[in-house]
C-alpha cells in the first residue's frame, strides 16, 4: 500500500510539472506572438542643449604689444692694441677681466728706452737742421752783400769806360785806353754774374735748409708718438674684457691686448618679420621711437629695463630675413653685454578691436556668438592682432555680442547652449550661524579652552575672544564640545 501510494503521488506532482511547463511555455509564445506583432514606436527625441562659456565683446581702444628675442650689446667697444712693440713694465691694478677703469687712467706701460733714444736721436737731428738753417741764411746774406759790391764796381768800370770814350771823341784819348776800359767793365759785369750765381746758390741752401728742419720735424714727432704709444691710457670709463697681458710679457706692433667695454651704453639688437617692421614706421616710412620693456630671466629674478627704438640695420644680411632692430636701453642695471633678453615694444594704438581669447576663433576667422533663443550663430571678424593667449579682432555687429569662448567640434551655427558667463562676480559667502550660549555653557568651553595645552597661544586668544561676545559662531562652538567629548 505504501509503494501504491508514493507512486500515485509522484505520478500526481508528475503531471502538475507537466502542465505548468505547458502553460509557461504558452505564456512565452503569446508573449512573443505580441512582441513580434506590436507596432515599433521611436520614443519622443529631445533636442541637446550644450552648456559654453561665453564673454561679452566690447571694442575700445587697444595697445598691441610685439614679443622678440635679442641679445645686448654696447654702444661702445674699443679693442686695446699695442702701437709699439716692446716689453711690458707697469700693469693698472684694475687691469684683469672684469676690472672699472676710468678714462685718462694709464692702463699699460711699455718699456719706452728704444722709443726715448730715437726721439733724442731725432732731437738731435732736429737741432742740426735749425742750426743748417741759420748758417744758410747767413750765407745767403752774405752772397746778397758781396752782389751789391760787385754791382757797384761794375757802375764803376761803365762810368770809367764812358768817359775813355768821351775823351776819343774830343781827340785827347786813345784807342788801348779805350780797350783797357772795356775790359774793366766786362770783367766787372762777369763778377756781377758769379755774385748772383753765388746768391742762387745761397737761396737754394736756405730752401734745403728749411726742407730738413720739415723733415727733421716730422721725424721729432713721429718719436713723440712712439714715445706716447708706450703708455695706454683708458679713452673712456668702461669694463675690460678678454684681458691677455702680464707683466713682463714681449708685445708686438697691433697686438690686441684687451677690450674696453662701456657698461653704461647698451642697446639691444633683435630681428622681427617684415610684416611686423611695417607696423612700426610712421608716415614718412621712419622707424618710430616706440618705448621696449627689456627683459632678463635670471633664474626667475626678472631684471628689467625700459628703452626706446633707435635705429634699423642697413641690409638685411646674407642667409637672414626680416629686419634687424636696435633699442637702446635707459637705466642697464643688471645688464651685460651678451645676455638673451625678451624685448617686449609697444605698438601705436588700435581703435576699434576687442580682445578675446585665441580659443574663440577658428581658422577661417569666425566667431561662435549667441543669438535668439540662446542658439548659436557664425560671425566673421578680422584679425587684427594677435596677443600671447588673445586676439584682437573687428567686426561688424560684434560690438556687445556674447562670443563663445573655447569651440569644439560639436559647437556650430544652429545648436542650443546655456551660456555661462566668465568673469562674473563669485556669490557672496554665506554668513557663519552665530548663537547665544547660556553663562554654565559659555564657563565651560572658556575653561577647556583655557586648560588645553596644545593650543597656540595665538589660536587660543582669538577663541576666547569670540567666545566673550554675545552671539558665538556655532561651528565654533560644535568644534570645541568635540574636542571636550560633549
Amino acid at each position: 500500500m505504501r509503494f501504491l501510494r508514493q507512486s500515485v503521488i509522484g505520478l500526481f506532482l508528475l503531471g502538475v510539472t507537466a502542465s505548468l511547463a505547458l502553460y509557461a511555455a504558452s505564456l512565452i509564445t503569446t508573449a512573443v506572438q505580441e512582441s513580434l506583432s506590436a507596432e515599433r514606436r521611436a520614443p519622443p527625441a529631445r533636442e541637446r542643449v550644450f552648456a559654453v562659456n561665453v564673454v561679452t565683446a566690447h571694442l575700445g581702444e587697444e595697445s598691441p604689444e610685439l614679443i622678440g628675442f635679442g641679445h645686448v650689446e654696447s654702444r661702445r667697444t674699443l679693442e686695446l692694441r699695442a702701437a709699439v712693440s716692446g716689453r711690458v713694465v707697469a700693469l693698472a691694478q684694475g687691469f684683469q677681466v672684469g676690472g672699472r677703469v676710468q678714462a685718462g687712467e694709464v692702463l699699460v706701460e711699455i718699456d719706452k728706452a728704444d722709443s726715448q733714444a730715437t726721439f733724442d736721436r731725432a732731437e738731435a737731428d732736429m737741432m742740426d737742421a735749425h742750426a743748417e738753417s741759420r748758417d744758410a741764411a747767413r750765407a745767403l746774406e752774405l752772397a746778397r752783400d758781396e752782389l751789391a759790391t760787385a754791382q757797384a764796381q761794375a757802375d764803376l768800370q761803365q762810368r770809367a769806360l764812358q768817359r775813355q770814350l768821351d775823351l776819343k771823341q774830343r781827340g785827347v784819348g786813345t784807342d788801348a785806353a779805350v780797350e783797357a776800359a772795356e775790359l774793366s767793365a766786362t770783367q766787372a759785369q762777369q763778377s756781377v754774374i758769379t755774385r748772383r750765381q753765388s746768391v742762387s746758390q745761397s737761396e737754394a741752401r736756405v730752401d734745403q735748409a728749411q726742407t730738413r728742419v720739415a723733415r727733421a720735424q716730422i721725424a721729432l714727432d713721429e718719436a713723440q708718438r712712439d714715445l706716447d704709444d708706450t703708455t695706454i691710457t683708458a679713452p673712456f670709463t668702461g669694463t675690460l674684457q678678454s684681458v691677455t697681458l702680464v707683466e713682463g710679457r714681449l708685445v708686438s706692433t697691433n697686438e690686441i691686448l684687451a677690450e674696453l667695454v662701456d657698461p653704461d651704453q647698451l642697446e639691444v639688437a633683435f630681428r622681427v618679420s617684415t610684416a611686423q617692421y611695417a607696423r612700426l614706421l610712421d608716415e614718412n616710412a621712419r622707424l618710430i621711437p616706440a618705448e621696449v620693456t627689456v627683459t632678463l630671466d635670471a633664474a626667475g629674478a626678472g631684471i628689467r629695463a625700459t628703452g626706446t627704438l633707435s635705429r634699423t640695420s642697413g641690409a638685411v644680411g646674407d642667409g637672414q630675413s626680416g629686419r634687424l632692430i636696435y633699442a637702446r636701453m635707459d637705466h642697464p642695471a643688471g645688464f651685460k653685454p651678451g645676455d638673451f633678453v625678451t624685448i617686449t615694444v609697444r605698438e601705436p594704438a588700435v581703435a576699434g578691436v576687442a580682445r578675446l581669447p585665441s580659443s574663440a576663433m577658428d581658422s577661417r576667422q569666425t566667431l561662435l556668438v549667441l543669438g535668439a533663443e540662446d542658439r548659436l550663430e557664425e560671425l566673421p571678424v578680422e584679425l587684427v592682432r594677435r596677443q600671447g593667449d588673445d586676439i584682437l579682432v573687428r567686426g561688424e555687429g560684434l560690438s556687445g555680442r556674447q562670443v563663445v569662448v573655447g569651440r569644439t567640434p560639436l559647437l556650430g551655427a544652429g545648436i542650443k547652449v546655456r551660456p555661462l558667463e566668465q568673469g562674473a562676480a563669485a556669490p557672496a559667502a554665506a554668513e557663519p550661524e552665530l548663537i547665544e550660549l547660556t553663562e554654565e555653557r559659555r564657563a565651560r568651553l572658556v575653561a577647556f579652552v583655557e586648560g588645553n595645552g596644545r593650543m597656540p597661544s595665538e589660536v587660543k586668544t582669538r577663541v576666547l575672544s569670540q567666545l566673550a561676545q554675545p552671539k558665538v559662531p556655532a561651528a565654533v562652538v560644535s568644534r570645541i564640545e568635540k574636542n571636550m567629548g560633549g
